[in-house]
């Protein structure tokens, strides 16, 4: 069966002539199998994220200042579990979908701690640009244990209640109850990135002692 998708040529040429730092074009009427086509068709492009909410898709191009932070959390991250001798399970931008609850999309930067499951534990989306699609609402639909939010140099913690209640705020991690988020935000400068880690590193050394 062949599946196709009509995107306006007005929304295409933001991809093609971007006046925006991250465009994004929101699309709706889309069936579970017009949007499975989709992210299988443009699976190769890392720089497209595709955010799926019960027939509402937003197609969104990411920045190299969203990629390049994305990567220096995802690294300060897993210095802190080598530190701490944690066992994070990385899933990075892996598509999850959930056909039941008609929801899907591909966090930024996503884990499993302790053991790999079919989910990850922790998901963390940067938002450069406001508006959009409500990524929590699709995280609802998929049980995640807790998103964080990147925004304005600073965290927003939510933790999955139930698949009802969705998420509720929380001011420090459950997952990882030890992380010092105010000492982790003080490293998150990408035009540094590798001094960032290794001050990061020696940061929570200093802390061991």
């Amino acid at each position: 069966m062949k599946v196709t998708v009509d995107i306006p040529a007005i929304a295409l040429s933001q991809f093609v002539t971007p006046t925006l730092s991250e465009p994004r074009i929101t699309l709706g009427n889309i069936s579970w199998q017009q949007y499975e086509t989709l992210v299988t068709t443009l699976s190769p492009r890392p720089s497209l994220r595709l955010s799926y909410n019960q027939g509402l898709l937003e197609i969104m191009t990411t920045s190299s200042q969203h990629e390049m932070i994305r990567s220096l959390i995802g690294r300060l991250l897993e210095t802190y579990a080598w530190v701490e001798n944690l066992d994070f399970y990385s899933y990075g931008s892996t598509t999850f979908r959930n056909e039941t609850a008609v929801r899907g999309l591909e966090a930024d930067e996503s884990y499993c701690i302790g053991q790999r499951r079919e989910i990850p534990d922790l998901a963390i989306e940067v938002v450069i640009t406001s508006g959009g699609i409500d990524k929590l609402e699709i995280y609802k639909g998929l049980g995640i244990g807790e998103v964080w939010f990147w925004q304005d140099d600073c965290f927003t913690l939510y933790q999955w209640v139930n698949a009802i209640a969705g998420y509720q705020e929380i001011e420090r991690s459950q997952l990882l109850p030890n992380l010092d988020l105010d000492l982790l935000c003080q490293f998150i400068d990408p035009e540094q990135e590798p001094q960032m880690v290794r001050a990061y590193h020696q940061a929570l050394q200093n802390q061991k002692r």
